[in-house]
């Protein structure tokens, strides 16, 4: 399993709409295959800074099930429009205790 972190800044006073458009595209992202688990968050210092934590059964399922898809061009029309910047996405592991 892999976590996919995106750190996403979103245009100022567009965090309302941003939010409405990932409910809309949750399904879209969660129905993926090898997807696990989808969660959003939001800063509390900065209202405007989102955090999107996607468990994948690889990194492979990530790229290839959902970036190369027409799933991922659906996501991206939904929640693109709003971003301030382009996120920020990395892959991480656990560590074991």
């Amino acid at each position: 399993m892999v976590l996919e972190v995106a750190l996403i800044d979103v245009v100022p006073g567009q965090e309302d709409a941003f939010a409405a458009a990932y409910a809309e595209g949750h399904p879209v992202l969660a129905g993926t295959p090898g997807c696990r688990s989808v969660r959003m968050t939001r800063g509390v210092e900065s209202p405007s800074r989102f955090v999107l934590l996607v468990e994948w059964d690889s990194v492979q399922a990530h790229e290839e099930n959902f970036r190369a898809s027409d799933r991922f061009v659906r996501w991206r029309e939904l929640i693109g429009p709003y971003f301030a910047s382009p996120p920020r996405v990395e892959h991480f592991v656990d560590v074991p205790a």
